[in-house]
Formats: C-alpha cells, structure tokens, sequence
C-alpha cells in the first residue's frame, strides 16, 4: 500500500501536504528512510499540492519554526533549573529590592546596553510597585573593553555599598563610561575613588564577570538584556504589563500543588 493511499481517504491535499513535508524535510537521523518510490511519491504530492496552494509551504515553515521554538525553551528551561544556584544563591551578587522577597528576578546586563538602559526605567517602576521582588543583578559586558571597565567600576562600588546608585547612574549616563566619566559619576555619590579604582582591578571581579558569562553561555543567552523569571527566560527589553504578566505567572507556578 502507497503513503497516498493509506493517508488519502482522511486527509484533504492540504493536510496530505502538510503532514508529508515534514518526512521529507526531517534530518536523516531522526527521519524513517524512505524508499526511492517512496519519496518520488511525496515529492509529486508536494507538487501538485503547493500548485494548488503556494501558501502550504509558508504554513509548513511556519509550524517547523514554531516546533523548534519550542524545543529552545525547553532546553532553557532545562539549564535554568540546573543552574539555579549560581542564578539565585551566589551571596557575592549584587541584589536590588527586597533581599527577602518571594520572587527573584535575575538581570544579565550590559552598562553600554541601549536596550539594557530602555528597560532599567521599567525595572525600577516595577519594584516601586512591587515590594516582594527580589532582583540579582548579572553584569554581562558584551561591547567590548569599555562595557567590561564599567562592569568592573559596578562590582567594586558594591563593596563601599552603592552598586544600586552607580547602576542607576551608568543607566542614565548618555556618553560613553570613559574613566573620567565613572571618576565624575563615583564622586557625586560619595564613592572613593582611588579606592574604587583599586579594587576595580581586582582579579576576583575579573574571575566573576568571567562566571557571568559562563554562566549566559549556559542558558543560551545571545544578548542583553536577559531576564530570568520563574523558570522562562526573557530575551530584550520588555513593558510594565509583560512584566507583571510574568511575574504573576511565576509566582502563580511556584506555589505548592
């Protein structure tokens, strides 16, 4: 018996098309081969049908595309899980909001990052709002030596207490975070400055950046900003209403039963 005549009599040509063009298109190692008759007769199938309908092939990648989507959040679902710790539990990251909070949030970001800059507004409307936020806060330079100078000036004013207001400034500052930038942004906030910039060339700061990009090579993480939230990873800049959606819907997650 023919493919076409075991599947004919239930399918229309469209979904005849649409079920079959995945057989053909599927990678030999995952795919059943197909006898030489056997394709012949799909490849005919598929011609007469995308004659009838061009838009079957559009709906065919479309569904491919949606498949493999799919798939990529699960992985990352998969290494969030199996990276919680080093997301949630590392006592040397900083932390905005509420350090007892019911939820973490953590945000991989850039201090170069236009998008990472659009979305800190965002961030800071939400914990207004919400006080049951807890946020770690990953630096992610990704844009080159500057963007690692200014993540090395963030970790090093962690340790005089004002990580949270020299980031809030570096997302504010439209030039670049030049040396005589930072030195101007670092005393305005009271920071002392040849002890920042001591400390900023710390290897132990080195070897944390470096374990934050480890740690978003693990996840997958192809840019900034990068949200983690609940168990979904957010890629970009988002609204208020996606972020409330988000949260509510992780802490709906997390509770029992």
């Amino acid at each position: 018996m023919t493919l076409t005549t075991r599947l004919a009599p239930r399918l229309s040509p469209r979904l005849l098309a649409l079920a079959l063009l995945p057989v053909l298109m599927a990678p030999p190692a995952v795919a059943q081969p197909l006898t030489p008759e056997q394709r012949g007769e799909v490849v005919e199938i598929l011609r007469e049908a995308l004659k009838r309908d061009p838009s079957i092939l559009r709906d065919a990648f479309g569904a491919l595309e949606q498949a493999e989507q799919q798939d990529r959040a699960g992985a990352q679902r998969e290494a969030i899980r199996a990276e919680a710790a080093a997301l949630l539990r590392d006592p040397a990251d900083p932390v905005k909001g509420n350090p007892q909070g019911d939820l973490t949030i953590v945000e991989f970001f850039d201090a170069r990052c236009g998008y990472c800059k659009a979305l800190h507004p965002t961030m800071q409307a939400l914990l207004a709002e919400d006080r049951q936020l807890r946020v770690v806060m990953k630096d992610l330079p990704i844009l080159g030596p500057a963007s690692v100078v200014a993540s090395r000036a963030l970790l090093a004013a962690q340790r005089q207490g004002k990580y949270a207001a020299l980031q809030d400034a570096l997302m504010r500052l439209r030039g670049e975070p030049t040396e005589a930038a930072l030195k101007a942004e670092a005393e305005k906030l009271g920071l002392d400055w040849p002890r920042l910039k001591r400390d900023m060339e710390d290897p132990a700061i080195q070897a944390r950046l470096q374990r934050n990009v480890a740690l978003a090579q693990a996840l997958s993480i192809q840019g900034t900003p990068a949200l983690v939230i609940g168990d979904t990873l957010v890629p970009g800049a988002v609204d208020l209403p996606t972020l409330r959606q988000l949260v509510g819907q992780a802490r709906r997650e997390a509770r029992p039963g």
